[in-house]
């Protein structure tokens, strides 16, 4: 088997332990993230209702460096939410860990206000 659909693999399956702890209510919902190649992306989702209520991506925003456009992302994703009075939120990491831009998405969200 390829080493890259493994390594697909096996994130998919921590994703999956985490998601079976982590769910979003209406008055906390979940801040999830995703990461491709080449953008990061986060959305703030209720599970209850199955609905996403706001979502950033490092394509709408400008910055130099890979770090510095996931932070302008978790200030972008806490601005938004802010504006729709959601202030407290779950972090779902999606699999991946916690170092590099996942932490730079989270630290900019707790900057913007959002409190995990």
């Amino acid at each position: 088997m390829d080493k890259s659909k493994v390594k697909a693999e096996k994130r998919i399956r921590r994703h999956n332990r985490i998601r079976a702890k982590v769910k979003g209510t209406g008055d906390m919902p979940r801040l999830s993230v995703f990461k491709s190649n080449t953008a990061i992306y986060a959305q703030i989702i209720d599970d209850k209702k199955g609905l996403t209520l706001v979502s950033s991506s490092s394509n709408q925003v400008k910055g130099k460096t890979v770090f510095e456009k996931a932070q302008l992302v978790g200030l972008d994703i806490a601005k938004k939410a802010v504006e729709k009075k959601v202030l407290k939120v779950v972090f779902d990491r999606g699999g991946y860990i916690y170092t590099g831009k996942v932490k730079a998405l989270a630290e900019g969200a707790r900057e913007g206000g959002l409190k995990f």
